[in-house]
């Protein structure tokens, strides 16, 4: 079973329109929040057809338009703040923020912890446990009062291997590559 993680897309439809077509042979997928507008829900519950599991980020400011799209799609499955799901055998945690991900990673409950917030790809094991950062779809950093322009970075995981595959929409391009 090959999983999706999206995360942080605030409204960049030109790059999601990227990631989706190499995201395709995915079974299902997990997006950690910060979509943004409700019409992003329905680029990705059209632009993936498969199981769609969402939680909520700081900036998804019109939640309620955002709950009332989810109900037209039987593909999206939206969980508040925190999902929980059972994959092959593995237990995931899914939440937006790394500051609250990272702990519950380092409790060993869960196999997979999947976040976003902070726009960092990241991929590190605490014991068991695997903790996904894809990055952000939107492509940016934010610090100190500064944007720095990044490449967009999702991830797919072989749930089975236990292998995060990270890819990278290259900066003013339609190009994805491999990295780490």
């Amino acid at each position: 079973m090959r999983i999706a993680i999206l995360s942080d897309i605030h409204d960049n439809l030109w790059k999601l329109d990227v990631a989706l077509p190499a995201v395709q042979h995915c079974d299902e997928m997990i997006c950690c929040g910060d979509l943004c507008s409700p019409f992003v829900i329905d680029e990705l519950a059209q632009g993936f057809t498969r199981d769609i599991h969402l939680v909520f980020g700081n900036n998804d400011a019109d939640l309620f338009r955002i709950t009332a799209k989810n109900a037209r799609y039987p593909n999206l499955h939206l969980y508040g703040e925190i999902c929980e799901l059972e994959r092959a055998g593995k237990r995931f945690a899914i939440n937006h923020f790394d500051t609250i991900a990272r702990p519950i990673a380092q409790g060993g409950s869960y196999d997979v912890v999947c976040f976003g917030h902070n726009h960092d790809f990241e991929i590190t094991r605490y014991g068991k446990t695997l903790a996904l950062n894809p990055g952000s779809i939107l492509g940016a950093r934010f610090g100190g009062g500064q944007r720095q322009d990044t490449d967009s970075t999702f991830l797919v995981l072989d749930v089975e291997q236990g292998h995060p595959q990270g890819y990278a929409i290259l900066q003013n391009s339609h190009a994805v590559r491999e990295i780490v």
